[in-house]
Parts: structure tokens; C-alpha cells; sequence
């Protein structure tokens, strides 16, 4: 995981603990779920997708649309939620995106989204939780 200190802070010991180990691999090791696997794929209730681990708020459901490639696809967070890395890992140049409040992996942005921002910020169901404000 990233030396930076974020707002909120635990060693790995506790993010473990507290997340056990599928989410963990994914929020802290920077797994990826197997794409068409995850609960939110194919989720399209109004509401707003916060951080598994840390529970701030990061993607509105009115950014949210299907975008075919199995996992959740955004196109913006909000604001001043999502920090933005330079990944090359596994050979190509990609943009990582992690909870700004405490470092957790989400999965990556692409510049090819079909909607007017041209992003695609393809999300792991594991990295978030969905709080339904349709109610």
C-alpha cells in the first residue's frame, strides 16, 4: 500500500480485520473482482456508492451508466473524493483511483466514456457500498 498519510488511518492488521480478506485484497492490495461478478454491476437504483473501506461518499447513482465492460462505470465522482495515480503495472499506462480520505483502491479511469465528461471510472463492486436514497 501507498506510504501517504491519509485523513483516516489503520495499519493493514486492522484494515484486515475490519474488511477480511476478499476486500481487503481489493481495497488495500489492489485486487480487481472478476468482471459480471460483482453486486453492482448492473445496479441502477438512486442513491450514492460510498468507499468500502472508509465510508465517504464518492460516486452519485446519476453518474453511474452501463458501459458493458462488467464492472461498475461512472462518469465523475464527486468532488474531492477520488485522488487520481499514474499506474503502469501490468505493462500499459493506466489511471488508478483511490479513496482520497484513506487510500483505498477503487479500480481505474479511462478517457473513452460514451457521456459528455469522456470518462469511464470502472469501479469494484467490492470497493464500495451502495446507501439507497430512494426511500
Amino acid at each position: 500500500m501507498t506510504q501517504k498519510q491519509y485523513p483516516i488511518h489503520k495499519t493493514e492488521e486492522e484494515w484486515l480485520e475490519e474488511l477480511g480478506p476478499e476486500r481487503y485484497r481489493i481495497l488495500r492490495l489492489k485486487g480487481t473482482e472478476r468482471p459480471f461478478t460483482g453486486e453492482y454491476n448492473l445496479n441502477f437504483d438512486q442513491g450514492v456508492y460510498a468507499c468500502g473501506a472508509c465510508k465517504t461518499q464518492l460516486f452519485d447513482s446519476n453518474s453511474k451508466f452501463d458501459s458493458g465492460c462488467g464492472w461498475p462505470s461512472f462518469d465523475q465522482s464527486i468532488e474531492g473524493t477520488v485522488e487520481y495515480i499514474r499506474d503502469t503495472s501490468h505493462g500499459m499506462i493506466r489511471t488508478e483511483i483511490l479513496c482520497a480520505n484513506c487510500g483505498s483502491h477503487l479500480g481505474h479511469v479511462f478517457n473513452d466514456g460514451p457521456t459528455a465528461t469522456g470518462q469511464r471510472y470502472c469501479v469494484n463492486s467490492l470497493s464500495v457500498d451502495f446507501q439507497n436514497t430512494k426511500e
